[in-house]
């Protein structure tokens, strides 16, 4: 079963989804956009907290997974157990792996075997994606 034709347990009409997310957020999340390397604020964000996703709330990824991978974007070593759900992305004339929210569907990036360990990964995510929520 692909992304598209999967039922997610937030679910919105595309017009909802317009007057719930800013341009921004939707180019990204609802429409597998990227933002600007280096253009989200959370990409400095270093106090201790949550990202969870702009879309639905859901808790995404932990500050203490997070790290500078030197890229332009917001970088976590693993994400919170079953927040995620990964996907095979062939766009651009590449093969690579989507990450999306498992609640709500929202396109947030894409994870690499290039990571630090212990996992290896890095999850390369859009900071328009996700609100940070401090502790």
């Amino acid at each position: 079963m692909s992304m598209q034709d999967k039922t997610y347990p937030v679910q919105h009409t595309d017009a909802e989804w317009r007057r719930r997310l800013t341009p921004e957020q939707y180019a990204v999340l609802r429409g597998h956009g990227t933002e600007r390397p280096g253009s989200c604020a959370l990409l400095h964000e270093t106090r201790d907290g949550a990202f969870v996703c702009a879309g639905c709330g859901q808790k995404l990824f932990s500050s203490a997974k997070k790290f500078d991978s030197g890229t332009g974007w917001p970088s976590f070593d693993s994400p919170e157990p079953d927040s995620i759900e990964l996907s095979r992305d062939e766009s651009y004339g590449m093969v690579r792996t989507e990450v999306h929210c498992s609640s709500c569907g929202g396109h947030l990036g894409h994870v690499f075997p290039d990571g630090p360990p212990p996992t290896g990964l890095r999850y390369c995510i859009n900071g328009v994606a996700t609100v940070f929520v401090p502790d």
